[in-house]
């Protein structure tokens, strides 16, 4: 489960944020509902109550939304530190063992090397033992000083999205090729934007939110 000891995805209990989301979309379609049925029911004040409390709430929402986000900052980690994702429960941590760097005349070659594993310290003892997880989508770049994004233009090892079961681990090789003057690289591994996680609170990819990077 979510700690706040290590280095992850979210900055809120990841249980917490899926169920506050929820909710949050459920009762804002019955709050519409309500409203929609009062207003044609010709109780309009009850209406304007249900207005006026389905405001109140979207206004604590997004207000803890934007507050852990400004409440957070950029954390480089390692070679070798650990970032856990946390999709309710924070089973996989990813880390770089190495990283290779070649320089010509324009460019300069990365191979970094990405290991994914799946921390059986994470699990209950219900969890069956032999019980695959399959990684959601990743997206990975690095960043130089000036915020510019490069992908990867080869990968090699093992496919990011093969499943594991508890204590399995696999590597995966990243190429990539940047100026020769991009500066101050790092790399950045998080889910794959989609448009849910800008309003889970806590979330990296929520809106305003600093990342956790990998040092090169």
């Amino acid at each position: 489960m979510w700690n706040a000891h290590i280095a992850s995805n979210m900055n809120f209990p990841a249980p917490l944020a899926v169920m506050g989301f929820l909710a949050a979309c459920g009762g804002l379609f019955a709050a519409l509902a309500a409203t929609l049925v009062l207003w044609f029911a010709r109780k309009t004040k009850l209406a304007r109550v249900a207005v006026l409390a389905t405001g109140g709430a979207a206004v604590v929402y997004f207000a803890l939304l934007f507050g852990f986000s400004a409440g957070s900052h950029p954390v480089t980690l390692a070679r070798g530190q650990e970032k856990y994702f946390c999709e309710i429960d924070c089973h996989l941590a990813y880390s770089v063992l190495e990283v290779k760097a070649q320089s010509d005349s324009a460019v300069s070659h990365y191979v970094v090397t990405l290991r994914t594993r799946f921390d059986e310290t994470t699990t209950s003892p219900s969890r069956p033992k032999d019980a695959p997880l399959t990684p959601s989508p990743r997206e990975v770049r690095l960043v130089d000083a000036e915020g510019r994004q490069y992908a990867p233009t080869a990968t090699s090892g093992t496919a990011l999205l093969t499943p594991l079961k508890p204590a399995e681990s696999f590597v995966t090789q990243l190429e990539f090729t940047v100026p020769n003057d991009a500066t101050g690289l790092k790399l950045l591994l998080q889910t794959a934007p989609a448009w849910p996680d800008h309003l889970v609170i806590g979330d990296e990819n929520s809106w305003l939110h600093k990342k956790t990077y990998f040092a090169m």
